[in-house]
């Protein structure tokens, strides 16, 4: 009997074991970003359980939901941004006691407007505000932290939010936005189409005159206190060992595991 019940014992040791590891919040990666993230399996969980701090998700206005999805045929009534990663969030803030990552690392959930501005960010306001104590905000003029920043990006109504006293969102701004941006609380990260700005693909060296542009960029948003990202950037080890270089705050990439392991290699 004792033989037959050893064994038992030892796989539900090692189940335990697995679910409390794979419960265990992962060492935070401040400049992974999971892009189009809704694609993946598990939107939102695919990306914290690896360690990511931004994620992005598209939204359509429709019939006064806020659908996550690429393309107005991708939509579905059940996806809604608060199904998929606000509800969630609170949920899993409360569990950790109020921390997403052991150190407080906050998360950027960068929205990007498939649909027209000022109605998309109405709707947004309404949404938002229900989860009010987890979101960093704009109160009479002073700025909260809290553990997930909202950027909005894609159809930005920039004047609009920037004249809403109580907002719980900030906008993502453009490279010509550091001439003369808004405050960076407004606009606290610059994003732009990598291929709009750089020839360099990944293959090969990069050219000494793009590696010198792309560093002095950074340093422009950095001493304004804004963080930089580039999309329309190849899932390349190569490549991103060269944002890294240059001091790019967020790294954008589809496939998870292979920027996890880049920027967190196996010890």
């Amino acid at each position: 009997m004792l033989k037959l019940i050893l064994p038992l014992i030892f796989s539900l040791c090692v189940a335990l074991a697995s679910t409390a590891q794979a419960e265990s919040p992962a060492p935070p990666l401040p400049q992974a970003h999971s892009h189009n993230d809704y694609e993946h399996e598990r939107p939102l969980f695919d990306a914290i359980d690896r360690g990511f701090c931004n994620i992005e998700a598209d939204v359509h206005l429709v019939d006064g939901q806020l659908l996550v999805g690429h393309d107005p045929e991708d939509v579905n009534p059940e996806r809604t941004l608060q199904a998929l990663y606000l509800d969630p969030l609170q949920k899993l803030i409360a569990k950790r006691q109020g921390k997403i990552f052991p150190d407080g690392q906050r998360l950027t959930l960068l929205i990007d407007f498939k649909t027209a501005g000022p109605a998309t960010y109405a709707a947004l306001a309404k949404v938002l505000k229900p989860y009010e104590a987890i979101l960093s905000s704009l109160h009479d003029g002073q700025w909260q932290p809290r553990q997930v920043d909202v950027i909005i990006s894609g159809n930005r109504p920039i004047e609009l939010i920037a004249k809403d006293p109580q907002r719980l969102a900030a906008v993502d701004g453009r490279l010509s936005d550091l001439e003369n941006g808004p405050p960076a609380d407004l606009m606290p990260l610059i994003s732009d189409n990598w291929t709009s700005h750089f020839n360099w693909s990944g293959e090969g060296p990069i050219p000494a005159a793009e590696r010198i542009k792309l560093r002095a960029l950074a340093k422009y948003a950095h001493a304004q206190h804004r963080r930089l990202r580039f999309w329309a950037t190849p899932d390349s080890p190569a490549f991103w060992q060269e944002l890294q270089a240059a001091n790019v705050d967020v790294i954008g990439t589809d496939d998870l595991s292979l920027l996890q392991s880049h920027l967190a290699p196996p010890k």
